[in-house]
């Protein structure tokens, strides 16, 4: 019986598999019932040589193998990305990992990011609140021609969710406020202004969230 394409991209992931590298992600915190331990930038060389293939990318996202699903994010493309597939893909998302490498490699890249990292943001299920916060944080970085107005209702999604004690989830409420404020003086004074009432707040994990991002904005000089 003549095998798939997938298929073999799976043998060949396979093949690179490593023991030691999943335990090294374990100690990261990284889900690896269904990871083989293959790096990220031997994924990126597989990428690289099997270019752009959305029903390659779908068929590997299907397996469940923690890194056919990363290189399905590097390999799908995202003009043929729906926003019913980004909210499968999210739903399916077990790992901080993988749900950074979906955003960064995929989600962010797509015609529907902003509208997904707000309502994701909403949503109670852990790595898909992350998701939304991750999006956030790479569409600070990435999308240089957004002006500031896009992102005042990211930074009310953060003074909402940023009393959610989950380790994952307020890491990416603290990215993404870090991130915003980066990108020019006007947002790092209301990213301030946001981090100084966390700080005060009753919540702890609103407290560390806005002592975290009011120590790094302070420490960095704009241009």
């Amino acid at each position: 019986m003549k095998r798939s394409r997938a298929d073999r991209v799976v043998d060949e992931l396979r093949s690179m598999a490593s023991q030691r590298n999943r335990e090294g992600m374990a100690r990261y915190g990284i889900n690896t019932a269904r990871a083989l331990g293959v790096s990220v930038a031997r994924m990126r060389d597989m990428a690289r040589r099997l270019g752009k293939d959305h029903r390659l990318a779908e068929s590997l996202w299907a397996s469940g193998i923690h890194e056919a699903r990363i290189l399905a994010s590097m390999l799908a493309d995202p003009l043929a990305a729906s926003a019913r597939d980004m909210d499968r893909w999210a739903r399916e998302l077990d790992s901080w990992d993988l749900c950074d490498q979906v955003c960064a490699n995929l989600f962010e890249r797509t015609p529907h990011a902003r509208r997904k990292a707000l309502l994701w943001s909403r949503r109670r299920q852990e790595f898909v609140k992350r998701a939304g916060f991750s999006l956030m944080a790479r569409i600070a970085v990435s999308q240089k021609e957004l002006p500031d107005s896009a992102f005042t209702p990211m930074l009310q999604a953060i003074r909402r969710e940023a009393t959610d004690e989950r380790n994952y989830v307020k890491k990416a409420v603290n990215w993404a406020l870090r991130q915003i404020g980066k990108r020019n003086p006007a947002l790092r004074s209301k990213a301030l202004d946001d981090a100084a009432r966390l700080r005060r707040s009753s919540s702890a994990s609103a407290r560390w969230i806005g002592a975290d991002a009011e120590r790094e904005l302070l420490g960095r000089s704009m241009n």
